[in-house]
């Protein structure tokens, strides 16, 4: 069958074609019948299949993972009490607010203990951070080296936490001693209305 006897086939008398025409459009509609079912329903279906898949793989991570939690539950509850209890430890290593004329008292004791000579002994203002405070001492004591070393290993040695930054020793005018200055950090926990006031308040919250 050539190309003249393609176009005199009329699709109303189907029936009537030759059986090679007839096979011929079996195969174009079955090729289209693919093609439909391809675009509509298998494409479709394989990019949900692939979506899936990944899914899986995902979820697999995650059980793995929330699985080796679970077997390490009872160590990751002792870490959170140990950390809990050093955390704990540490903060009753801060005074409150009552404590600290006391602390400050304590470090200016530790000078005078070993003989230094205080020109500058100035506490600043307090700067608040999430639970605790932070003020700072501007100090400038004569002495010699044996006796600010001394000096320095006391207040690290306070039952409170006071920390020495910004140190600068110079020679002294007169004598072998030296001058030191630097900037004593003392520290204290906030009660819990201090805290709160550090929050920030919700829309609506104050009437």
């Amino acid at each position: 069958m050539n190309l003249e006897d393609l176009n005199k086939l009329d699709i109303k008398t189907v029936a009537d074609w030759p059986l090679g025409a007839k096979l011929g459009l079996l195969g174009v509609l079955f090729a289209l019948v693919v093609a439909a079912g391809w675009w509509f329903l298998w494409s479709p279906a394989l990019e949900s299949l692939e979506e899936s898949k990944a899914r899986e793989d995902e979820l697999k991570s995650v059980y793995v993972t929330k699985k080796g939690q679970a077997i390490n539950l009872d160590a990751y509850e002792k870490q959170l009490a140990d950390i809990k209890q050093s955390f704990g430890a540490l903060l009753k290593q801060l005074p409150n607010k009552q404590e600290m004329d006391a602390l400050i008292t304590d470090v200016n004791q530790a000078g005078l203990g070993r003989g230094l000579q205080f020109e500058l002994f100035r506490p600043g203002a307090e700067s608040k951070k999430e639970f605790y405070a932070e003020m700072p001492i501007s100090i400038k004591v004569t002495g010699s080296y044996h006796d600010i070393a001394a000096f320095t290993s006391d207040v690290a040695e306070l039952s409170r936490i006071v920390t020495i930054h910004n140190i600068s020793l110079v020679p002294a005018a007169r004598g072998g001693d030296l001058v030191m200055d630097a900037v004593a950090k003392t520290y204290r926990y906030l009660d819990e209305e201090e805290i709160a006031a550090s929050k920030p308040q919700k829309n609506g919250g104050n009437k």
